[in-house]
């Protein structure tokens, strides 16, 4: 009997494991090693690990966690899951079935790329969604967004910090009328048209194709294709989900518990908010220490 299986070993799964075994508590990880931002060269924003690979800083937390005798780190996902609070089931993708107390979620969310030649291929460099993760590098150079809806005007507002030179294109999308007056107050182009395609060129740029009018070359493209849980354990369990912009997320309490006893949730498969590595990190840690505190006795 483990006292806690993590679904989902990438920032929040391995930082919930640290916290447990540090608690000497017995937990197992299970992990398929695809992290949401694997495409992204750099990570930036993570105090002490700033402009690392993600990758390095995945394989250095699992070297470290390796001094926990009481953590185990199994490379496989979680076919099923079953059972309730002290006495959950999870039969792994590979076969083996697994006993906890306690389960902690955190197997992430998937980018659901649109049928646009070239987007899939330049996610994570020229295309990217948070400014926070990669806004510093191209500071006061020409960008992009593609409008996906009444909040990007949220974003328009927040991308005066880093740049003045902004394009948004509608792609097909309806820019409400006092929308677009605000945009033209703020001297930000609209591109009308559906995208046909995008070219990356150097380290960010890009070149947006518009099926209406002439290419568009930008410094960067930001966007917000919609997502989805990697997984559906969520849906099994029957947990409560709220509804984001882009997709869902496991709702939680301030305990990082869901509305199942005993199941807890982190990272981006739980944050309605600004997922990043920083929040991802510190909600897998606030899952770890609650998930232990809720087994004294």
């Amino acid at each position: 009997m483990n006292d806690v299986i993590i679904i989902g070993g990438s920032f929040a799964g391995l930082a919930a494991a640290l916290q447990l075994g540090r608690a000497r508590r017995k937990v197992t990880v299970l992990d398929t090693g695809l992290q949401r931002n694997r495409f992204a060269g750099r990570s930036h924003g993570m105090l002490g690990h700033d402009h690392k690979p993600p990758s390095a800083i995945l394989t250095e937390a699992r070297r470290q966690l390796a001094h926990y005798p009481t953590i185990r780190l199994v490379n496989a996902g979680a076919d099923s899951v079953s059972g309730a609070i002290d006495d959950f089931s999870v039969l792994t993708g590979d076969g083996e079935s697994l006993k906890a107390r306690r389960l902690i979620l955190s197997y992430g969310i998937v980018d659901q790329m649109p049928d646009v030649p070239g987007f899939a291929e330049a996610w994570g460099t020229a295309i990217v969604p948070c400014p926070y993760c990669d806004g510093f590098e191209v500071a006061d150079q020409h960008w992009g967004l593609v409008w996906s809806g009444p909040q990007s005007m949220n974003q328009v507002r927040l991308f005066h910090d880093w740049t003045d030179n902004l394009t948004v294109f509608a792609d097909v999308h309806d820019i409400a009328p006092d929308f677009r007056a605000d945009l033209a107050g703020r001297k930000v182009p609209v591109i009308d048209g559906r995208i046909t395609g995008v070219a990356r060129h150097g380290s960010h740029g890009a070149t947006i194709k518009i099926d209406t009018g002439p290419d568009v070359a930008v410094d960067i493209l930001f966007a917000h294709p919609r997502n989805k849980p990697s997984a559906s354990l969520h849906e099994t369990l029957g947990l409560t989900t709220v509804a984001t912009p882009t997709g869902i997320a496991i709702k939680t309490d301030d305990r990082r518990e869901t509305s199942t006893p005993g199941i807890y949730a982190a990272g981006d498969l739980a944050n309605p908010g600004i997922p990043s590595v920083t929040t991802a990190t510190w909600q897998g840690a606030m899952a770890g220490i609650f998930a232990q505190q809720s087994m004294l006795v």
